[in-house]
């Protein structure tokens, strides 16, 4: 086969992923204020700019295009770690760039966080993307043990917490405080935040 002819089954690839990922995007919306079991490609398309003949295009049923959702709203907070990771100077500035980042972001992507526990909670039923939340929970579980391992770099003390627990106090954290969050609870945000620093603290 040609470099050509590679090329451009290449770039017909990318354009396939890339439009993929972009449908997926848009439909984060519209799963994330049905949740899983209210919501079909349909009624995806109905709340949606989306047509149906497109997401049937572009994927083969709900649970792949829930899965590529899922990846893309869950991938984001490991980036935004890492990020602070590599700028972080100090441990005292890396922890409160943490803590400010998981309040924010339960502030503004409670949504998004309520899907990720209904579709955790659905794979223990469902078979269809068990392997992408088992595959998402072990990013995010490395994401924070590294966060933890450089917070103790920079202290110069050894980390007490394996990743496993790490990920396990953040993600029990994290669901706590947004339960706090959606039944109306002004502090909870604040909260979330003086745990998370107090999780830093306890780790070295």
């Amino acid at each position: 086969m040609n470099t050509a002819i590679k090329r451009a089954e290449r770039a017909g690839t990318d354009k396939f992923a890339l439009r993929r990922r972009s449908l997926a995007e848009a439909a984060l919306e519209a799963i994330a204020e049905r949740g899983f079991a209210r919501t079909g490609l349909r009624e995806i398309a109905q709340h949606s700019e989306l047509s149906h003949g497109s997401l049937h295009y572009y994927f083969t049923d709900k649970n792949d295009l829930i899965a590529e959702a899922v990846r893309i709203s869950r991938g984001q907070p490991a980036e935004r770690y890492a990020a602070i990771i590599e700028t972080a100077t100090t441990p005292d500035e890396l922890a409160g760039r943490v803590a400010d980042e998981m309040a924010r972001s339960l502030k503004d992507d409670a949504s998004l966080h309520r899907l990720w526990y209904d579709l955790r909670n659905q794979a223990l039923f469902e078979s269809g993307f068990g392997d992408t939340i088992e595959q998402i929970e072990q990013m995010l579980q490395e994401a924070i043990g590294e966060v933890l391992a450089r917070y103790a770099e920079l202290a110069g003390k050894p980390c007490r917490f394996d990743a496993t627990l790490a990920y396990a106090l953040t993600d029990g954290m994290l669901q706590n405080a947004l339960i706090r969050h959606l039944r109306g609870d002004t502090e909870a945000v604040s909260r979330l935040r003086q745990e998370c620093l107090a999780l830093f603290a306890a780790c070295v």
